[in-house]
Order: structure tokens, then C-alpha cells, then sequence
């Protein structure tokens, strides 16, 4: 079935039709690496990390990139405070994030280059743009000429004056114009820097990510992904300087950008210190949690975080993963394991993930009526080939419901002993001992499920 996806530069929903079938090309913009990103930096990565599994069904070949700037002014603020080399930063959050990535289920890039590795692509690129008239050189710096380029701004839909109005612009001697962006900047000795033609420098933000998805996916893609609040300038500016560096020529086909997070319907922003870090998220919620409230909402829109949201997610997956424990002892063998028309048909239709999920309710509700073996099993087939698409139910049931994260450790043989004494003080009619040991198991976040096929526990409090 076709794939249709909305173009941010179109601002239409139009039909996805890559350059070459045998192999698409999609770019992600990556972290900057001074810290442990915060939540919504999460969603790029989970998203569009589905759009490159479901682009790998319907084409031969994907190459997906997902970079990381490992030189930044922020990087260098975060060196200098901590007392250590450049390096020492961007090493150690590098790892944080590509582990935190993992726990979500995020799909792994095919490609993951540094900037740091891609200093010769970009000063050759700032070479060109000053060859063609489009950049200029100026006291240490580089340049790039925004009144050379006549579709500057057609991306975000605002006007260079508005722009610059908008935006946090450097007004500088050496700009011929204000909203002339740094393509290349000096670097004192204290400061990262390599040679170039202009001095020792360092690289600006923005020609960091056309030097590296030209050198490993061409000149032109098919797919630039980011937040939305990369359309400007950092995308904007891509554009500019990556059409003007390829003589004219399409940088991205398809445009996509997915919403912002807020936290309680209010902007996350450390002014109001409601930021909240994936990495110490990870240490109170499993990572399959994270993913599905990050999937939830349609792409495009909105998503509001908060502790309400965060016990909706947990309690709908608890509800699936009890049918699929209901379903234990029913065999599904893994090239049963399909996904439904109905799923892959929302996410073909621009990644509606609310009606994956709606779909994904549906199926955990027939598997739940099936009364016949074959019905069971057809069923939690069509179930288990959703989830795996999605990323969820990706655990065994019983050890969902027992999990522990962070430092919260539950001795699963001391629970189990409990949970069997208090069936023997239920046979002996003891049912004070049974009640008291129920409610000791609930002060621990253990709840006891009394069920037809005998007493089941599960942690309901994981991390507190």
C-alpha cells in the first residue's frame, strides 16, 4: 500500500515517492552531546526510528543517519566546568544516549557520523559556497550570504525580516547582512579547533549536518526528520546552504517534524525547572513505557507529559501483557507473527500511531473472547505481529509484571514465599495472617491477583 507522509515544506499530506526505490535515504538530526537529553528529545529518535522500520518493509534498501554533534559552544561550557578535556564530555553522553535509546526501542541508525570526523567535508563545502558567491570570508570567519539565496525561508513560511526579528541573531562588524549565518568561526588556543584556510577554527551548528548527510547519503535525500523547533533556523538554513553548495539542486524531498512535549499542558523550559531527564526517567519507568506515551500522540501534535499520563500508558500495557499471560501456554510460532493490514495501513497513512493503537486494543480484545484454540492462537498471532512492529510487548508477561527499575529490588523467591503462606493461611482460614501479608506485599508495590489458575503477583510501584 502507499505510503503518505506530510512534507513541512509542502504543507500538504502527499504520496511518499523516493528518488531511487533501491535506495532511500532519511537523515535524523541527533544530539548535542554536553548532557543526558531530556524527554523530548526522545521522540525524534523513537518516531522516526518507526518510519525507518516501516520504510524497510516497503523498500529494499534504507539508510537511515542519525548524527551527533560532538562540537558545540555548549560542549565546551560543559568541559570547562567540569575540569576535564572536550572529549571526556562528549564520550561519556555519546554512550549515556545511545543506551537510553536502547531501553526505549528506538531502531538503531544504519550510520551514526560525528562532525568531529567530518571537518575536511565541511571546510571543502564552506570552500565551494564561497567559490560560487554565497558565503564570504571575514575577520576568522565564514560566512554564509542569506540575500543570495531567494527561497531563504520557505521552509518555516516567515520572511528574512521576520526571522530575524524572531530569532537570537549575532550582530556582528564583518556581516554583510543580520541574518548571515556563521558557517566557520575562530577558535582560541583553549577552544577546540583544526586548520583551515581562514585559521584554526572550529565549525558553525548549521553546516555540520549538510557536510555529513552529503557525504554519506549524496546530495540529494530523501527524508530530513527533526522537532519542529529545528524548522528555523538550523533546517532553514540546511536548505539554504546545502542547495547552494550542490549548484541548485533538492537537498530533501520530504520535510517531517514531529511536535514539542509539554509537562502538565506548560512548556518544558528550565526557567520553570519542569525539564525532565530521560535517563533518570529510565531509572522510574521501563523503557517500554517511555515508548508507547511517546507514540501515543500522532506525530505532529502535541504531547503532554505528566504523572497522569505516565500511569495511563503503564495501565494500558499492564492490560495487554495480562492477556498475553492469559495466553501463556497458547503456542505461536514466529512466522505467525504478521502484521495486521489494519496496522500497517495507519502507519502508511503519515504514522497515525493513534490508530495503530486503536487497532492493537482491538486485537488484544478479540484474543481476550477467543474460546477455541485455533481462535487463541490466530488471535495473539495478529497481536504479537502488531506489537512487534510498534515496539511493545517486547517482554515475557510474568516478567513484566515483576519487573524492578532503578534501585527498587524485589526478591522474587521471598515474594513467592509469601504469596504461598498466605494461600496456606487462606486453606486455614487464618484470614488475618492472609490479609496482613496481602497488605505488607502492597506497602513493597506487590499486588496478589487472585485468579481461576491460582494467586499471580506483579509490581505495581517500579522504582519507589
Amino acid at each position: 500500500m502507499p505510503l503518505r507522509l506530510h512534507n513541512s515544506l509542502t504543507r500538504r499530506v502527499e504520496e511518499f515517492v523516493p528518488a531511487d526505490p533501491a535506495r532511500v535515504t532519511m537523515y535524523v538530526c541527533g544530539p548535542t552531546v554536553y548532557n543526558y537529553v531530556h524527554i523530548g528529545n526522545a521522540r525524534p529518535p523513537v518516531v522516526f526510528g518507526l518510519l525507518a522500520r516501516l520504510l524497510r518493509r516497503l523498500y529494499p534498501q534504507v539508510v537511515y543517519a542519525r548524527n551527533i554533534t560532538d562540537v558545540d559552544d555548549k560542549i565546551n561550557a560543559a568541559a570547562k566546568e567540569a575540569g576535564v578535556q572536550i572529549d571526556a564530555i562528549t564520550g561519556r553522553y555519546a554512550k549515556a544516549y545511545f543506551e537510553d535509546m536502547a531501553r526505549l526501542g528506538a531502531d538503531a541508525a544504519d550510520l551514526t557520523p560525528h562532525a568531529t570526523q567530518h571537518i575536511a567535508q565541511i571546510v571543502a563545502m564552506c570552500e565551494r559556497l564561497i567559490a560560487n558567491g554565497h558565503a564570504y570570508a571575514a575577520e576568522g570567519h565564514v560566512l554564509f550570504d542569506v540575500a543570495s539565496y531567494a527561497d531563504y525561508g520557505a521552509l518555516s513560511g516567515r520572511s528574512v525580516e521576520d526571522m530575524i526579528a524572531g530569532a537570537r541573531v549575532e550582530v556582528a562588524p564583518y556581516k554583510k547582512n543580520p541574518a548571515d549565518f556563521v558557517l566557520w568561526k575562530p577558535s582560541s588556543d583553549d577552544l577546540p579547533g583544526w586548520n583551515s584556510p581562514w585559521g584554526r577554527g572550529r565549525p558553525g551548528w548549521h553546516i555540520e549536518c549538510s557536510a555529513m548527510a552529503e557525504a554519506h547519503l549524496g546530495e540529494t535525500i530523501d527524508i530530513h526528520a527533526g522537532g519542529n523547533d529545528l524548522m528555523f533556523p538550523h533546517h532553514e538554513n540546511e536548505i539554504a546552504q546545502s542547495t547552494c553548495a550542490h549548484g541548485g539542486k533538492v537537498f530533501a524531498r520530504y520535510w517531517l517534524h514531529n511536535g514539542m512535549l509539554t509537562f502538565d499542558g506548560k512548556k518544558m523550559s528550565k526557567s520553570l525547572g519542569n525539564v525532565l531527564v530521560l535517563h533518570d526517567l529510565l531509572d522510574r519507568y521501563p523503557g517500554e513505557v517511555l515508548r508507547f506515551l511517546l507514540l501515543r500522540a500522532h506525530y505532529r501534535q502535541p504531547l503532554d507529559w505528566s504523572d497522569r499520563t505516565l500511569a495511563q500508558a503503564r495501565a494500558t500495557l499492564d492490560g495487554w501483557y495480562t492477556v498475553l499471560r492469559d495466553l501463556a501456554d497458547v503456542e505461536v510460532a514466529a512466522h505467525e507473527r504478521k502484521l495486521p493490514a489494519e496496522v500497517e495501513a495507519a502507519l502508511c497513512d503519515d504514522l497515525n500511531t493513534p490508530e495503530a493503537f486503536a487497532v492493537v486494543a482491538r486485537l488484544a480484545a478479540a484474543a481476550r473472547a477467543a474460546t477455541t484454540p485455533e481462535a487463541q492462537r490466530a488471535a495473539k498471532a495478529d497481536l504479537l505481529g502488531a506489537a512487534d512492529m510498534l515496539g511493545i510487548l517486547q517482554h515475557d508477561p510474568e516478567a513484566w509484571f515483576k519487573q524492578t527499575v532503578g534501585a527498587h529490588a524485589i526478591d522474587e523467591v521471598e515474594v513467592q514465599r509469601q504469596v504461598d503462606a498466605r494461600v496456606a493461611a487462606k486453606k486455614a482460614r487464618d484470614f488475618a495472617a492472609a490479609d496482613r501479608i496481602r497488605d505488607e506485599l502492597l506497602a513493597l508495590g506487590i499486588v496478589i491477583e487472585d485468579t481461576a489458575q491460582g494467586p499471580r503477583w506483579k509490581v505495581v510501584k517500579p522504582g519507589e
